[in-house]
């Protein structure tokens, strides 16, 4: 092979491989329309909070999605519960503690298609210092070119040190949270 043809083919392996990321790069999370809601439940009356401030990075592709990767930020101090003083008291240390811990994620180690449009992603959930590994179960519905994944999980709040000290009373505040989220994306294959 003379040195053209090698360079011609250095050439189209680029941009092959430079198409491949674009693609994967133009995959956009639409904050203002996605959400996230946890619900806890305080002396047995459910209570609901929302995450207002969220970011993901996502390179996932329904036709190949064990190669997929899903990144999602938190930022805790944008949790809301309705009232100030309840989203104050949620800041402090036995909480959130958002001055120390202002992040929390998850990072996707496997994903795994289990019925059309149905996935399960495997990951680790770190909130305030603390990851544990997770599967969330995902459903992805397409309209027009945007694509939504919907899912929720649950998580105990005591194994991630949130409500410490009189707060670790599950009498008073459940262990348990259910988490709920809805992301809508763009940029996503056709499923």
């Amino acid at each position: 092979m003379d040195l053209m043809n090698r360079l011609f083919l250095l050439v189209c392996v680029m941009f092959t491989a430079l198409g491949s990321a674009t693609s994967h790069a133009q995959q956009k999370l639409q904050a203002a329309k996605s959400d996230i809601v946890f619900v806890s439940k305080q002396m047995g009356v459910p209570v609901e909070g929302r995450f207002k401030s969220f970011d993901a990075q996502i390179a996932f592709d329904p036709a190949k999605p064990a190669s997929g990767k899903i990144n999602f930020t938190v930022d805790m101090a944008s949790a809301s519960l309705g009232t100030k003083e309840t989203d104050a008291e949620v800041q402090k240390p036995d909480w959130f503690s958002t001055a120390k811990f202002a992040k929390a994620g998850f990072q996707s180690t496997a994903i795994k298609n289990t019925a059309p449009g149905k996935y399960e992603v495997s990951g680790k959930l770190s909130i305030k210092g603390v990851s544990q590994d997770i599967v969330v179960p995902v459903s992805l519905t397409q309209t027009g070119g945007l694509t939504t994944a919907v899912g929720s999980f649950a998580i105990k709040r005591l194994g991630f040190k949130i409500g410490d000290n009189e707060w670790s009373d599950t009498s008073m505040v459940a262990d348990e949270v259910q988490v709920k989220f809805k992301f809508v994306l763009t940029g996503v294959a056709k499923l």
